[in-house]
């Protein structure tokens, strides 16, 4: 069994800027992509980014690409989601998801995390 923690999300002004952290641990496997999706009040969740196995590719959902930057620290077991320009449209409950697969695609997720709130204030 994996556990997923999140971190670092908060309350920021549009224009702004936060990282959160995800952090496995249980049985981790460094080896399978990681996910950020995002989910706000009354909408389904969505798809934010992803990141292959080793780091060398990434994907990103289209309302943020070109503000946000997933990265991961495979020795320390984390991911990040760096989210800079930030709108009042980012505001949602962000998750962290551990794939099934090596590669960044949109593909099924095998855990998730409990999710860190993020709003973003005009």
């Amino acid at each position: 069994q994996v556990q997923l923690l999140e971190s670092g999300g908060g309350l920021v002004q549009a224009g702004g800027s936060l990282r959160l952290t995800c952090t496995a641990s249980g049985r981790t496997l460094s080896t399978v992509a990681m996910y950020w999706y995002r989910q706000a009040p009354g909408k389904e969740r969505e798809f934010v980014a992803v990141i292959s196995w080793n780091g060398g590719s990434t994907f990103y959902g289209g309302s943020v690409t070109g503000r946000f930057t997933i990265s991961r620290d495979n020795a320390k077991h984390t991911v990040y989601l760096q989210m800079n320009s930030l709108k009042t449209e980012d505001t949602a409950v962000y998750y962290c998801g551990q794939g099934k697969g090596l590669n960044a695609n949109v593909g099924p997720i095998a855990f998730w995390g409990h999710g860190t709130q993020v709003t973003v204030s005009s």
